[in-house]
């Protein structure tokens, strides 16, 4: 990418009264697209961060959770009250401890001027990984939770136009970002769902577009499938595509962005891969033990059987808690997070892997 993302400047931002949410499962930091040769994957890329083993973690606090209600169908509204709380720009996200210890992503979607209270939304994923449905059934009013963050690899960048698509709880790390926008600026939105009872903030997102024109909604009961290739047709050169949504939405955005539009995209799983997963050695260089990595295991598993104290935290090439300096091998990536400067020589061990037989970890 040859143009860095820089984010609006606060002078851009607008007094709103927006809560800031977040999807099941995570925020997945993701960043611009240039339109890209047919066939080849999207490339990403996030606010650089220095690629040390072991970085370190965010300042934590301990906030207080004030409600806990049903915002959607299968989607709760949780907010956190303290007091100082750090700022934060549209497209940033917080790491949340839960009780149990699992740490989950969850995009803020509220007013940065607010400096009390965060509030995360959270859609129960029946078959997930147990997070979502530990914040809906277990947390409650007067539980204290650790924060963590913020930390933002989704960035409002300057740009002459915008399009934002969002697809079900994919509208919590876009919904800030309209009222960031300067007066005047060209943008519009579209907002599905399965159905419309299901869509968290939609009487908010119906609220952003008060002379209509700019926003599209549809509930597939009602409406079929969204297309993206019609919402993008005619962007201006420069323009910005932000996409948070399911797997396929994102892929459909991707594959109909027109020429001379950068996409910048958020995801709530990573992005899978057809290569296989056979076996390699990790040989961990300043402990001085080599490890097996079982075709259906991951590095971190490994590393952690031998290291217990490893820090790690999504499983899911998320967060970067887990990246590593690799000082031999071939890497296979399968995060979402790092960048170009930061794959050659280090990895996520949650999801990423070896293309060879070997790797040799600075561990």
């Amino acid at each position: 990418m040859s143009n860095k993302p820089v984010p609006l400047m606060a002078r851009l931002r607008k007094p709103t009264t927006l809560l800031f949410a977040a999807g099941a499962a995570l925020v997945v930091g993701a960043g611009a697209v240039r339109r890209r040769t047919s066939g080849s994957p999207p490339r990403t890329r996030s606010v650089p961060r220095p690629s040390a083993s072991g970085p370190a973690r965010p300042r934590a606090l301990t906030l207080l959770v004030t409600a806990h209600e049903r915002l959607a169908d299968g989607v709760v509204l949780l907010r956190l009250e303290g007091t100082g709380l750090p700022p934060w720009e549209p497209g940033a996200h917080l790491d949340l401890v839960l009780p149990s210890g699992l740490v989950r992503q969850y995009s803020l979607c509220g007013d940065p001027e607010d400096t009390s209270s965060y509030t995360v939304a959270a859609r129960l994923v029946e078959d997930g990984r147990g997070g979502s449905r530990e914040l809906h059934e277990q947390v409650q009013e007067g539980t204290e939770l650790e924060v963590r963050g913020p930390r933002n690899r989704f960035p409002l960048v300057d740009a002459p136009s915008y399009a934002f698509v969002a697809g079900g709880i994919g509208i919590t790390p876009v919904l800030p970002m309209p009222r960031a926008l300067p007066e005047g600026a060209e943008w519009r939105l579209l907002y599905g769902g399965r159905t419309r009872a299901s869509m968290p903030f939609l009487e908010e997102v119906e609220k952003l577009d008060a002379d209509g024109g700019r926003i599209t909604v549809v509930a597939e009961d009602e409406d079929g499938r969204p297309d993206p290739g019609a919402f993008l047709a005619g962007l201006p050169e420069g323009a910005a595509v932000y996409c948070c949504g399911p797997e396929g939405l994102m892929t459909a955005v991707a594959e109909r962005l027109p020429d001379g539009a950068a996409l910048h995209l958020e995801r709530f799983a990573p992005r899978t891969t057809a290569d296989g997963d056979g076996e390699f050695e990790v040989e961990l260089h300043r402990s001085g033990r080599t490890l097996t990595v079982p075709g259906d295991s991951s590095v971190l598993a490994a590393v952690r059987a031998e290291l217990p104290n490893t820090p790690y935290s999504c499983e899911q090439g998320w967060c970067g808690t887990c990246q590593q300096t690799v000082l031999e091998g071939e890497i296979d990536h399968r995060d979402e997070l790092l960048t170009d400067s930061e794959r050659g020589d280090s990895m996520l061990i949650c999801v990423s892997r070896c293309r060879g037989t070997r790797l040799v970890l600075d561990m």
